[in-house]
């Protein structure tokens, strides 16, 4: 079932959260601030964001666009009491999938959930070339023959590609691709760069001293 980040500064309504998509089947996780929900979502993959709006430190908004700006591209949903348009269009403008207002409907924000989750699993098939990718199973595909390439470097290969044509720096790739306490290393992250190469010789160029970028559509 689909893991869930929930953020919420309300602990009561917070465990609610909890409890009802618990009882769903999601996998859940929770943070009361935007500071621990980045470090949640750095250390874990998740398949969908739930975020507050309005949060001690810094709003929802911005977290969403730092994560954006990372390459972090999880469907998102804003659970917030605001009630302007402005602010309506500030969420969809920086990358929001759906929002909703509280008091929020628990059984219309499954719907919601499902809806969302449906359409990333359409976006989780992706076409590279001759090649195809399953971003879920994490196998990449050539004419349908599955393809030894290890999960990481499946991970790095979205990660690159999702960046649209931007460098991405050796530690963001770490920090996204193994979890706190684990061993990263820049001769393991040049393993998966050889492992990718062998499919993409062209594809994949290295930023000495910074990181890598993706060079083709």
């Amino acid at each position: 079932m689909a893991r869930v980040l929930v953020l919420e500064d309300d602990q009561l309504f917070n465990e609610t959260l909890e409890d009802f998509l618990e009882e769903e089947g999601y996998t859940i996780q929770c943070a009361l601030d935007p500071y621990s929900a980045l470090d949640l979502s750095y250390n874990h993959v998740f398949d969908l964001y739930l975020f507050d709006v309005n949060l001690p430190y810094e709003n929802g908004f911005d977290l969403l666009k730092k994560l954006r700006q990372s390459g972090d591209m999880t469907p998102t949903i804003f659970l917030t009491s605001r009630e302007d348009k402005g602010s309506l269009t500030q969420g969809f403008g920086i990358g929001a999938d759906d929002y909703m207002k509280k008091p929020i409907d628990l059984d219309e924000l499954l719907l919601r959930i499902q809806a969302v989750l449906r359409r990333q699993i359409r976006k989780e098939r992706m076409s590279i070339g001759k090649y195809r990718l399953d971003t879920v199973a994490k196998i990449l595909y050539l004419e349908d023959k599955p393809l030894d390439v290890t999960q990481k470097a499946i991970e790095l290969l979205v990660l690159l590609v999702q960046a649209n044509g931007e460098v991405v720096s050796s530690e963001e790739i770490k920090n996204r691709l193994w979890a706190a306490g684990q061993s990263a290393s820049d001769g393991s992250l040049r393993v998966y760069i050889t492992q990718l190469k062998k499919y993409f010789p062209e594809a994949i160029s290295n930023v000495r001293a910074v990181g890598y970028r993706w060079t083709i559509n």
